[in-house]
């Protein structure tokens, strides 16, 4: 066989050192491919539906390999069970098919995430010899797993009829643009959306393709440059910085995560906005919020919405007086910070979140709070609590964060902070330019949608490729792959 086809060939296949990534070369033909024959099936509801679904499973067994049969078991028993609850006569038969479909959701995301922190867990307290299993977490399966349970919550609560169509349901959990990385979608959210007639105009076409543009930025330029090139070296030896330099890190993380997240984000609203769908937003400008809660309403707005409705909600709320309010808030953050990795400096990102949402129940309807001198203080107290915590989400362990701490209140040295700048320029403008862009009216970025909205399609097409040259000067060696993928 020449080596071209057998090149080709070798291309099409699951290569676990290289997943299918969205700034990857593949990905960009992949989705040139799904685009060129779409008009061929998009007026046909059927034939659509099968079209994007086999491509969305081709999308996932190019980032996972054999994990796809997981998605597809997983999609199988909830697909089963919402029939089940919809159908089962009475109160007690619903609930016992929805802990049916509870038991096989938290089961397989225990087995796959948590096995082996209960293992090092138990091996720590007891100072046993138990041995860890050789687990590989599936891409994205906190993800999957929260969007096929959202859809038994749904139907148990009375909010969705049960789909007929496995394909249809199938299609639904695998779409590909948010399929490893969200935004979470509820069931209610996109199932009446798979069989609704599909348009595209101009305006859509041009805010998904300045989404498109702005993840590839946010995610190619600035998120992998500063993690490559500084963010990396901080958390891996804070030791050998000074506290201005780990302090700078933290900055620079904050940015990096935030652009990261959000321009994968960016990347699959607008890829999903030219194939025909709506997905949720997922951030707006989080480091502008007044208050921690305010940060939440901003930051992975579908996770934090999704845990509100189907687990604070569900605890009792704001409903059994105060004092059941601030437990169930820490239940949930705690949880929540457990959600995104198997670690106890998790565990404490989430608790330490729960704390601050506590008090500013406590204190955000005080008078004083309400004035915009207080605003100002609140956004720039949240966002340094934001970073506070960003420091124990990122290191491998307490004793790294502790130590980057010590460095910042003990060793500080702001005295080499203009001979940082020297060393690292490219660093800290592409951090100046994130936070200043982060910041900007949001009326800018309307300005921006609609200038790009008003160019000819020769000019849209010269930007574009402006844009690959600009990512190929800032790429690494190798493709790094999203945070949230781990998660």
């Amino acid at each position: 066989m020449p080596p071209l086809i057998q090149n080709i060939l070798n291309s099409l296949v699951y290569d676990p050192q290289q997943p299918l990534l969205f700034h990857s070369t593949f990905f960009l033909f992949f989705f040139i491919v799904v685009l060129l024959f779409y008009p061929l099936v998009v007026n046909k509801v059927k034939v659509r539906t099968w079209y994007l679904m086999l491509a969305s499973l081709y999308f996932y067994y190019k980032t996972s390999g054999s994990f796809i049969i997981l998605l597809i078991i997983t999609s199988l028993i909830n697909f089963g069970l919402g029939a089940l609850i919809y159908r089962a006569k009475s109160k007690a038969g619903k609930r016992f098919y929805l802990i049916l479909s509870i038991v096989w959701n938290l089961g397989s995301l225990g087995y796959f995430k948590y096995t082996n922190f209960v293992i090092s867990t138990v091996n720590q307290i007891f100072d046993g010899q138990l041995p860890l299993y050789d687990i590989v977490l599936p891409v994205g399966i906190s993800f999957f797993t929260f969007q096929t349970w959202s859809y038994t919550l749904d139907i148990y609560f009375g909010k969705l009829e049960p789909l007929k169509s496995f394909v249809d349901f199938t299609f639904f959990v695998s779409f590909f643009p948010q399929l490893v990385a969200g935004p979470i979608v509820r069931a209610s959210y996109f199932i009446p959306q798979i069989h609704k007639k599909l348009s595209l105009d101009k305006d859509t076409i041009a805010k998904a393709l300045v989404l498109i543009f702005s993840g590839l930025l946010k995610k190619g330029v600035i998120a992998d440059y500063l993690s490559i090139n500084f963010v990396d070296r901080i958390f891996e030896n804070p030791a050998l910085f000074s506290g201005v330099e780990n302090l700078l890190g933290v900055y620079a993380y904050a940015l990096q995560i935030y652009c990261d997240f959000s321009g994968y984000s960016d990347i699959a609203i607008g890829l999903a906005a030219l194939l025909g769908f709506s997905l949720p937003v997922n951030f707006i400008t989080p480091y502008r919020a007044t208050s921690v809660t305010d940060f939440w309403r901003r930051w992975h707005i579908s996770l934090s919405t999704w845990l509100r409705d189907y687990l604070y909600i569900p605890l009792g709320g704001n409903r059994k007086g105060k004092p059941r309010q601030y437990l169930n808030l820490m239940i949930t953050m705690l949880l929540g910070g457990l959600w995104h990795g198997a670690s106890w400096n998790f565990v404490f990102w989430g608790g330490i979140h729960g704390i601050a949402l506590v008090l500013d129940k406590m204190i955000l309807k005080l008078k004083i709070m309400q004035t915009k001198v207080m605003k100002f203080v609140g956004v720039i107290v949240t966002f340094h609590f934001v970073c506070f915590g960003w420091i124990f989400f990122r290191s491998p362990d307490f004793s790294v964060a502790w130590l980057i701490l010590k460095r910042i209140f003990t060793d500080f040295h702001g005295n080499i902070f203009f001979q940082w700048i020297s060393q690292y320029h490219i660093c800290a403008a592409l951090i100046l330019l994130g936070y200043i862009f982060h910041w900007m009216p949001e009326a800018y970025n309307n300005n921006l949608e609609k200038f790009f909205r008003k160019c000819p399609l020769v000019l849209q097409s010269l930007l574009l490729a402006f844009l690959i040259w600009v990512l190929f000067q800032f790429r690494s060696a190798a493709i790094q792959p999203f945070i949230y993928f781990q998660f």
